[in-house]
């Protein structure tokens, strides 16, 4: 009798105080978590002082970015498409063996292609040179909006010169590659298509808001002309090939069919000439910001200083840890 009342008063007097001791345990080390970090408040605040001037000054630093956008809808890109859609059918294996696309499905979106073609390192290297945007793009450093003239870092170009002086190891030179300058330009344009409505957002990014209007203009202009010259370039040749089987055949059938084919490429042909919005038509054209589009500089500055105070909350606690 006695041995049965003895064990279970022992085990429920030693379960009832275990959790006593694990609260109290936790509660002795918050208090001494806080009391650690209000002995080291100052080292806090220092820190954080330095981080948020350090965060001001590199906002006041960095030079206003403008963006400039048009907004653009896929031109229709049938090309007098009743002929072609009848031909496709009736005819789609002569006119592939000619290089012709009738138009039966199946093939690369053109507004997509024109998309893609943008983006490529061809068409921005033709880009950059033909309207000679190197500096503006490699060396520009501030926009004097008194007299819309454009700054350029002396150490990497001379304007009076037009000489590039910036110091690189080889296989580089002074003068930025299209390699180079296609890394630059990627980062500062953007081509999207909207999925729902298909319309495609061409905008630039730009320290001086006028050069920034002006590419998006000529970016519109030159990948319409670009389509427009590989189509020409692609119909001239289909027609080249198309006469010359017509000069080689004498069933009436066949030179018939490939009369109507060269006609459709005679229609694709002008319709290339008499159009210059050709892929893309202008819904609403790019404009000259007034406001600038980054930086965020009161984001900066918050972010700088929220970093400051946890890596000086961070140093405080390891240092007391390290002593403890």
């Amino acid at each position: 009798m006695t041995k049965q009342n003895l064990q279970p008063t022992y085990d429920a007097n030693f379960a009832s105080s275990q959790p006593m001791v694990s609260v109290e345990s936790d509660e002795i080390d918050l208090r001494e978590l806080f009391a650690v970090i209000w002995q080291g408040k100052w080292l806090i605040i220092a820190i954080t002082a330095v981080f948020a001037i350090g965060a001001v000054i590199f906002a006041i630093n960095q030079p206003n970015i403008y963006k400039s956008e048009a907004l653009l809808a896929p031109a229709d890109a049938e090309q007098g498409g009743g002929g072609l859609a009848a031909l496709a059918g009736q005819f789609g294996g002569l006119a592939s063996m000619a290089g012709i696309n009738l138009g039966g499905g199946g093939g690369v979106d053109k507004t997509q292609m024109a998309i893609e073609v943008m983006k490529s390192r061809q068409f921005t290297s033709n880009f950059i040179q033909k309207h000679n945007i190197l500096p503006d793009l490699m060396a520009a450093k501030k926009w004097n909006m008194g007299d819309n003239t454009i700054s350029y870092d002396s150490e990497l170009y001379n304007k009076a010169d037009k000489t590039w002086l910036r110091i690189v190891d080889a296989p580089f030179k002074s003068e930025p590659s299209m390699q180079e300058a296609y890394k630059i330009f990627s980062k500062i344009i953007t081509v999207n298509a909207a999925k729902e409505t298909g319309m495609v957002t061409v905008s630039v990014e730009h320290i001086s808001p006028v050069v920034a209007h002006q590419w998006v203009n000529w970016l519109v202009q030159d990948i319409n002309k670009e389509m427009k010259d590989r189509d020409v370039a692609e119909a001239t040749r289909s027609t080249t090939f198309l006469k010359s089987q017509i000069e080689q055949t004498n069933i009436a059938d066949i030179r018939s069919i490939l009369y109507k084919l060269i006609e459709e490429q005679a229609k694709t042909i002008m319709f290339a000439e008499v159009r210059d919005e050709y892929v893309f038509k202008t819904i609403d054209p790019a404009l000259i910001p007034e406001e600038k589009s980054k930086p965020k500089r009161a984001l900066i500055c918050v972010l700088g200083t929220m970093l400051g105070g946890m890596l000086g909350v961070m140093l405080v606690l390891i240092r007391y840890f390290v002593r403890k």
